[in-house]
Order: structure tokens, then C-alpha cells, then sequence
């Protein structure tokens, strides 16, 4: 057994651990985690996964190896639903949004603690979370400020060396500003850019050339074969119907998201900033640039140090015991 919290951090649910809970040996920790989410089961009906990349999320939280920059370290880990894998290519920033409350909730912080520098272990970029006010199980607005996220994946904010490249007849875009993405143009694959997920999802010729390009941009992100990972991501890209700056549509990378995670999000709003990207025609001059997606819209604008802030909410969900699927016994 082990003391877990659930929270939905953002868009995303994940479940919350001391890094001093786990053990030290990453291949033990990964066992673990596969147990105590219920993978690989597509249901993860014998765990605390819910079935979906949204929900099959993890946070290994401690104090800060180096407490002159930040307060606490957090190392994302994504449980994959259906194989027996769990990544840390990346860090979420939706499940970083609930990393201050639980910083609080386990006095890693003080419980009135306002500002949480957190270090996020995956990529060594820093972040400050400002919290609103709220009690345990009340949502709490959660400001969060990046600093120093430009190539923190790939090393360099244009992975390629270029703002536009072309692959498989598609122009795209390759940025890592926290997160590696892809944009396209929806229009270039046969779309509207407003299909729902679930249609993007059903269409197999979609799927297969989308994949084709995640692929060969990989190679050219520097990231080799991207078969068995989570980046880069792929967000097409249309001109908007409510009013934001662009409409996304985004995949992580097989499943089309229902919404987009902050930090793609970030790198997506990056690319509209970026002269000559494929997202540069929708660039008003503004610092806020709003993403529309298929559950609402996602604002990003950039701060004055020139790293980039989002507005994101987070919930706890419950604390308490949990119990991992028994270890297979011979």
C-alpha cells in the first residue's frame, strides 16, 4: 500500500506521490505504477487509471534537490493504458498545475504558501505556480509562469534548424518551447480543423499519414525513432469559429486530445509568434494568444522575461491509502 492523492490538475487527472514513497529503482517504481493504475487494460478497471492518456498520469513530488531555485521537484510520469510502459519523455503541465496544492497538502510548503517554485525533473525548467486561495477539495486558480523552456526537450526552440519544413507533402512547423509539437495545417491533410475527436479518431488514412510525419519529424527534432514515445505531439491547425486565434486540434500522439496540454499549448502559441511558420498567419501582434479546442479555448501570453504564463485550475480529489494490484506470484 501506499499514500496517494488524486487531482485534476487542468484538463488532465493524475495521481499525486512522495518521490520518498516509491522505489529508488526506476524499472521496481514503473512496476508499481503499472499496478497501482491497473495497466496494461484499456479500462484499467483493476487500478486508479481511468482509461484514457488524460487519466492514466503521474506525479512524483519531493523537496527540492537544490532549494536556492526552486522548493520542490516534479517528475511526471504517463502510464500507458493499453502496454505495459510508463514514459518520462516529457513533463504535463496540466498535472503540474496541481503540484502547489499538493506541495501544500504535504507540507512540502507551508499551508499558506502563496508561491511554489517548482523544477520539473523531466526537463530541468523551472516554473513558478501562484495559487489562489481554497481549501482541500475546493478548485484553486493556479498561475503558472515558465521560465527557460525554449528547447528543453529537443535542446533548441527549432529543433530543425528551420521555421518551415516539409514532410510528406505537409508543411509543418517543429517547435519545442517545453513541449515538442508538430503544427500543420488542417486544410493540408483534407480537414476542416472543427471535426470532433472521435471522427478524427475513426479516420484510419488520417491516422496512418499523420503518423508518417510525426515520424520523419522526430528524426529531424533529433529525437530518433519516436515509434514508441509520446512526442512529438501533432496539432493541426485552422482559422477559428469563437472568436480566439486559432482553432487546434491536437493528438498525443495517437489520441486526438479534447482539449491541448499547457505546454503544447505554449509551443503552439510560440509558432504563431514565429515568422514564416506555418501558424504565422494567424499572429495579431498581441501577447495573448487564444487557442481554440474542442471543449473551449486555452489562453497563453508572454511575459516580460520572455518566457510564457497560462491560467489553469486544479482540484483535489481524494487522500488517503492506496493498494496496487498484487505482485503475480509463482
Amino acid at each position: 500500500m501506499i499514500q496517494a492523492a488524486l487531482l485534476r490538475g487542468g484538463t488532465s487527472k493524475g495521481v499525486y506521490l512522495n518521490a520518498g514513497d516509491l522505489p529508488a529503482d526506476p524499472a521496481e517504481r514503473d512496476d508499481l505504477l503499472l499496478r497501482l493504475l491497473g495497466s496494461p487494460d484499456e479500462r484499467q478497471i483493476d487500478g486508479l487509471g481511468g482509461g484514457h492518456p488524460l487519466t492514466s498520469k503521474v506525479a512524483v513530488v519531493s523537496p527540492a534537490a537544490d532549494p536556492a531555485t526552486a522548493d520542490v521537484d516534479y517528475l511526471f510520469l504517463q502510464v500507458h493504458v493499453d502496454r505495459p510502459l510508463v514514459s518520462a519523455e516529457q513533463p504535463c503541465g496540466n498535472i503540474l498545475a496541481g503540484i502547489g496544492p499538493y506541495a501544500r497538502l504535504r507540507g512540502l510548503v507551508a499551508p499558506d504558501t502563496g508561491t511554489v517554485r517548482i523544477r520539473m525533473v523531466n526537463t530541468g525548467g523551472l516554473v513558478t505556480a501562484v495559487l489562489g486561495p481554497g481549501a482541500p477539495g475546493e478548485e484553486i486558480e493556479v498561475a503558472l509562469e515558465f521560465q527557460e523552456t525554449a528547447g528543453s526537450v529537443c535542446g533548441s526552440l527549432l529543433p530543425t534548424g528551420n521555421v518551415r519544413d516539409e514532410i510528406d507533402g505537409v508543411p509543418v512547423t517543429c517547435v519545442d518551447n517545453g513541449m515538442p509539437v508538430v503544427v500543420a495545417a488542417a486544410a493540408d491533410f483534407g480537414l476542416t480543423g472543427h471535426e470532433t475527436p472521435a471522427d478524427l479518431e475513426a479516420d484510419g488514412d488520417l491516422a496512418a499519414r499523420r503518423e508518417r510525419v510525426r515520424l520523419r519529424a522526430g528524426e529531424l527534432m533529433g529525437l530518433g525513432d519516436v515509434s514508441d514515445t509520446t512526442v512529438p505531439k501533432v496539432t493541426l491547425i485552422a482559422p477559428p469559429r469563437g472568436g480566439g486565434t486559432l482553432a487546434t486540434r491536437t493528438f498525443i500522439p495517437h489520441r486526438c486530445h479534447t482539449a491541448i496540454g499547457v505546454l503544447g499549448a505554449v509551443s503552439v502559441a510560440t509558432a504563431v509568434g514565429l515568422p514564416g511558420s506555418v501558424a504565422a498567419p494567424y499572429a495579431t501582434g498581441n501577447e495573448l494568444v487564444r487557442l481554440e479546442h474542442p471543449t473551449g479555448h486555452f489562453d497563453t501570453r508572454r511575459t516580460s522575461s520572455g518566457g510564457a504564463a497560462v491560467l489553469r485550475t486544479a482540484r483535489l480529489l481524494f487522500d488517503g491509502t492506496a493498494f496496487p494490484r498484487p505482485l503475480h506470484r509463482s
